[in-house]
C-alpha cells in the first residue's frame, strides 16, 4: 500500500523522492567504495566534482593505477549498467583529464575506467575498464 501525502504538493513529492534517490546512491558509494578497499586500493576522492562533472569515486591500485569509478543502483546489474549513457561517459571522461591535470604525469598517468554495478539485494559487480567501449 502506497502513503498517501493529501497536503503535499507535487514539488514537495519530487524533492522527497529526490532526497531518497541521493540517499540510496550514497549507500551504494559506500559498499562499492568498501570492495575496493577490502581488494587493496587506496581511496583518493569521494564523489569527485569539477567543471566538467563528478565522479563516483576515484582510487589508486596496488600498481599505482588511477580507477575512476560510476556506480550505478538498479533492481539487477543490468539495468544498473543500462542507466550509464555514452553522454554520461564522456562528461566522466572530461572531468577525469581535468583530475589529471594536478597529478604529477598528468595525462600520462595510468587510468581505468570501471563501472560498479549494485543491484537491489545489494550484490556488487565491478566491471574493470568498462567506461572506455562507448
Amino acid at each position: 500500500m502506497a502513503l498517501d501525502f493529501p497536503n503535499e504538493g507535487i514539488g514537495a513529492v519530487r524533492a522527497r523522492r529526490g532526497r531518497c534517490n541521493q540517499l540510496a546512491g550514497a549507500s551504494a558509494e559506500g559498499v562499492v567504495e568498501r570492495v575496493y578497499l577490502g581488494a587493496g586500493h587506496r581511496l583518493l576522492e569521494r564523489r569527485w566534482r569539477g567543471k566538467a562533472g563528478e565522479i563516483d569515486l576515484i582510487l589508486e591500485d596496488a600498481d599505482g593505477t588511477l580507477v575512476f569509478v560510476e556506480v550505478k543502483k538498479g533492481p539487477d546489474t543490468d539495468r544498473a549498467l543500462a542507466r550509464i549513457s555514452p553522454a554520461q561517459v564522456a562528461r566522466i571522461h572530461h572531468a577525469a583529464e581535468e583530475y589529471l591535470a594536478r597529478c604529477p604525469k598528468g595525462l600520462l598517468t595510468e587510468t581505468r575506467f570501471d563501472a560498479a554495478l549494485m543491484d537491489a539485494v545489494g550484490r556488487v559487480e565491478i566491471l574493470e575498464g568498462a567506461l572506455l567501449g562507448y
